[in-house]
């Protein structure tokens, strides 16, 4: 079997009896809208408004042609175009014969072209106008009756622009009579977790009485270039594997990978066909959180808050992490490169688990090979977000064609930590439940298809939490700190704090002559920082709530370094609140960690296309198996005002650790730094956080807008952890209030 590359050209057309009047190169996989923005120049599409471009493009017909001259074909061979993904609906034609119609961008394709061949030949794949709901307002709810992603229809973070084309890798292959489709291996562990049984699933042509062959060789936790030591050799369809090494997140262990390689024999033992894949052994469920069910008794009572702590492998384990979102307004372009990017980012960030959220794609195939190689568990949600999605016979048709679909892709990856049924789908603008045939559907398929792996309906469910996304609520004058100090959830699923991007991102994307002071331009909108989440306010830039802690900002320098310490400084003591609430709370999730685009102000960790914000490395600190932490009431404090916070020590580790003693420390601008107490705590247990005692100080004068409290681990270091605090100084202070003094409890 062998790949033959295909060059393409594209035409559109206002109807589909039109025949386009002029085909431009293009590139596959790519978009129908990138190519013709090449055609017309290439204007920079990122650059202010300028995306408006793209405005009524998606209503056009597109057709992709390629032409090529018959291959060779010896006996019994066949020959199939294959596409791993083409957006949304369209129909394919070969030599003028219409083989079928398609609706959805997740499902494979594949044609047998063998017995339409000529000399010379041509395909043709024409791309229907984007699905839109009739009457539908020009928001999401356009997206409502089809199962293409949502966001592409406009957020508060992503322009509406909304792609179509070959997205995914696309092809011709010839197949040999014999033929290796999907190949994967079902396996369940027994409950020593030291021998599974597995089964191999093959699909393919002309195996019917033939021997087949599973081997399995041990390739480790890195990405392998040979087949490695054998570890099993034996006949189809099922065995067991003694002893397997396990899967672990980065974090818990090593996330082992075995190379798996299914062989069809002939009469005399020699291959005909072989299909290698990848397995990674592991338990994953999804179990109830420590105390859920003894929570006090309120009447009536109805049931205890629903499963949110995942355990793996036996071990029950705090997933820290983000919500992923599409790293592309056009997945088309995307890359394993740009996939590895921001994984080797997330892993650095000591995240053990992602959330792909169900308003984007379902991501390509190396995505899933990366997380499986670098041990991070992918909760994964189907393409349904913030809708009604209806009980239509003709919808469930194409969600169940595309879930089917993404299921068994998707199944054989060890990083498969979750299935979801979509994004906020039980509220006010979803108004789906249980009962919405949509979510029975995609139940029943999960357990059909994937039956270890957990599958909840929607997030957030009872219990867990959404929000909230603003360091300071204006509204109700409260700041993060006091916001997240009343809420007890058993996950966090979703939190922002926004902030800007730094200013060379903003000078790439926003004119120069607009750039300072901020104002409600056309770019600073298009790019989401004024009136983008509720167009009464001015998220997400929040100007109001940095001119509360710090005055008008003299330059853009110093408006992006306030909004980023902010940005950090909430990041960190949200994941740090959830971290206090184990084991009652299993998740942190914050909202979000990329971008599909460069967005002037956004909650994102990473301003587009990869570049770390300070939040970023805050959470990194945050999200350390084991760190100090410190537990504050909220964020601004006044001089003469006692100022209090209590110590933590945050253990996510099974692994032993050893005592040591905290010195809690406070300095402000132009003073010397404070020693408040020191804290010898014992070893902690496994997988278990120490609370420790509280300091106290009636805060001196110091200058500045801030000031900044250490938390020093004498004997490990790495374990240290250091905040910033806002702080307003007084214009009389009296001698007392000059002097410090801590306290002790």
């Amino acid at each position: 079997m062998h790949t033959l590359p295909l060059v393409w050209e594209l035409g559109r057309s206002a109807n589909a009896e039109e025949k386009p009047a002029e085909f431009i190169p293009a590139q596959v996989p790519g978009a129908v809208q990138l190519d013709f923005l090449r055609a017309q120049g290439g204007k920079d599409f990122f650059f202010a408004d300028n995306f408006h471009v793209f405005d009524g493009w998606e209503d056009l017909f597109y057709t992709y042609r390629a032409r090529f001259e018959v291959p060779v074909l010896k006996d019994g061979q066949s020959l199939y175009f294959v596409s791993k993904g083409i957006d949304y609906a369209y129909d394919i034609f070969f030599n003028g014969k219409k083989l079928f119609s398609v609706e959805g961008m997740f499902a494979r394709v594949q044609c047998d072209l063998t017995a339409y061949l000529r000399a010379q030949n041509e395909l043709l794949v024409r791309v229907h106008p984007a699905p839109k709901r009739a009457g539908a307002a020009v928001s999401r709810a356009q997206a409502d009756h089809s199962v293409k992603p949502a966001v592409s229809y406009g957020w508060d973070w992503h322009p509406r622009v909304i792609p179509l084309g070959i997205w995914d890798e696309t092809f011709l292959e010839i197949r040999e009579a014999v033929h290796l489709g999907e190949f994967s291996l079902n396996y369940t562990l027994n409950d020593a977790l030291n021998c599974a049984h597995v089964s191999a699933v093959i699909e393919g042509v002309g195996l019917a009485g033939r021997m087949g062959r599973v081997e399995l060789f041990d390739a480790g936790h890195c990405v392998f270039s040979h087949d490695g030591k054998i570890a099993h050799d034996g006949s189809l369809p099922a065995f067991n594997f003694p002893n397997p090494k396990l899967w672990w997140t980065h974090d818990h262990g090593a996330p082992h990978l075995y190379k798996a390689r299914a062989s069809v024999l002939d009469e005399t033992g020699e291959r005909l066909a072989q299909k290698s894949g990848r397995v990674g052994f592991r338990r994953i469920r999804l179990v109830t959180n420590e105390g859920a069910w003894d929570e006090p008794l309120k009447f009536p009572k109805t049931r205890s808050a629903p499963p949110a702590q995942l355990e793996l492998n036996g071990r029950a384990i705090f997933a820290k992490g983000s919500n992923w979102v599409n790293p592309e307004i056009f997945p088309g372009t995307l890359t394993r490169e740009r996939y590895d990017e921001l994984l080797c980012l997330a892993k650095d960030a000591h995240f053990n688990c992602l959330r792909v959220w169900g308003g984007g794609i379902v991501n390509k195939e190396s995505f899933y090979e990366l997380a499986d190689e670098k041990g991070i568990l992918i909760w994964q949600e189907f393409p349904l977000a913030c809708n009604q999605y209806p009980d239509d016979p003709h919808y469930l048709s194409v969600l169940e064609k595309e879930a089917r679909a993404i299921i068994l892709r998707l199944k054989k990856h060890a990083c498969l930590g979750l299935w979801c049924g979509g994004n906020e789908l039980f509220n006010s603008w979803g108004k789906m439940t249980e009962q919405s045939l949509a979510l029975r559907l995609l139940g029943a398929l999960t357990l059909q298809l994937d039956p270890t792996t957990p599958f909840i309906p929607t997030s957030p469910l009872m219990g867990m939490a959404h929000g909230h996304y603003l360091f300071r609520d204006m509204q109700q004058d409260e700041d993060v700190f006091e916001i997240f100090n009343r809420a007890r959830h058993t996950a966090y699923t979703e939190f922002g704090v926004s902030s800007l991007a730094s200013v060379e991102s903003l000078k790439k994307i926003i004119p120069q002559d607009e750039l300072f002071p901020v104002r409600e331009t056309p770019a600073w909108k298009a790019h989401h920082a004024l009136r983008a989440w509720k167009p009464e306010r001015n998220e997400w830039l929040c100007p109001e709530a940095i001119d509360y802690y710090f005055g008008t900002a003299p330059t853009l320098e110093t408006l992006v370094e306030r909004s980023q310490l902010m940005q950090a400084q909430g990041y960190k003591g949200i994941y740090e609140h959830a971290r206090r609430q184990k084991p009652y709370c299993a998740m942190a999730l914050n909202w979000c960690y990329n971008e599909a685009w460069p967005c002037a102000a956004n909650n994102s960790l990473l301003s587009y296309p990869a570049e770390p914000k300070p939040a970023y490395e805050a959470v990194r600190q945050s999200c350390r198996p084991v760190c100090l932490s410190a537990r504050f009431e909220k964020f601004l404090w006044s001089q003469g005002e006692e100022f209090s916070f209590e110590l933590w020590l945050l253990n996510d580790s099974f692994e032993k650790t050893t005592p040591s003693t905290v010195r809690a420390l406070v300095c402000g601008v132009g003073g010397e730094p404070i020693e408040l107490l020191q804290w010898a705590y014992e070893t902690p247990a496994p997988n278990a956080n120490l609370r420790g005692p509280t300091a106290r100080l009636r805060l001196p004068h110091w200058e500045g807008d801030r000031f900044t409290v250490r938390l020093e681990d004498t004997k490990h270091p790495a374990r240290s952890s250091q905040y910033v605090l806002a702080y307003r100084a007084r214009t009389q202070t009296s001698a007392a209030h000059n002097t410090p003094t801590a306290t002790l409890n």
